[in-house]
């Protein structure tokens, strides 16, 4: 059932809470291609999602911790809460932004790749960001502290 939601009041019970970022999920156009790219720009891992999803129709992107934090799906993969989605730019969606590790080496990456990106350092918290486009035109924000 859907239903829409007046203004909730904020939580306030210690039994509920957010804990983290759980994943991102994208569809893509080439399947293969986008997990190509988040593995050698990010060096995370692809691994088949579970049944009843395929390595045809999904692959699951680990980081170093073994945590599936980016889900690639084809157009045509099953879904859950099934509504029109398409590859491309984003929608309401602006950025998925990551906390990362290797501030140099990603430039290098980058670089080597040709990719386009856009650096932005944040003096105030030690931060600094660099934006790129994933294959699909998932904006992606990439994060440095003390780097």
């Amino acid at each position: 059932m859907t239903r829409k939601h007046a203004h909730l009041p904020t939580a306030t019970a210690p039994d509920v809470r957010v804990e983290a970022l759980d994943h991102v999920n994208i569809v893509a156009a080439d399947l293969d291609v986008t997990a190509r790219w988040y593995g050698e720009l990010l060096g995370l891992e692809r691994r088949d999602a579970p049944p009843p999803l395929t390595p045809l129709t999904a692959a699951w992107m680990h980081d170093a911790a073994g945590r599936a934090i980016v889900h690639i799906n084809s157009v045509d993969c099953p879904r859950t809460y099934d509504r029109e989605v398409r590859p491309g730019p984003t929608g309401a969606l602006h950025h998925v932004a990551l906390r990362c590790g290797g501030y140099r080496a990603t430039l290098e990456r980058l670089e080597r790749r040709g990719l386009a990106y856009r650096i932005n350092r944040v003096e105030a918290i030690g931060l600094s960001q660099i934006f790129t486009l994933d294959p699909n035109g998932v904006l992606l924000e990439l994060n440095f502290f003390a780097e």
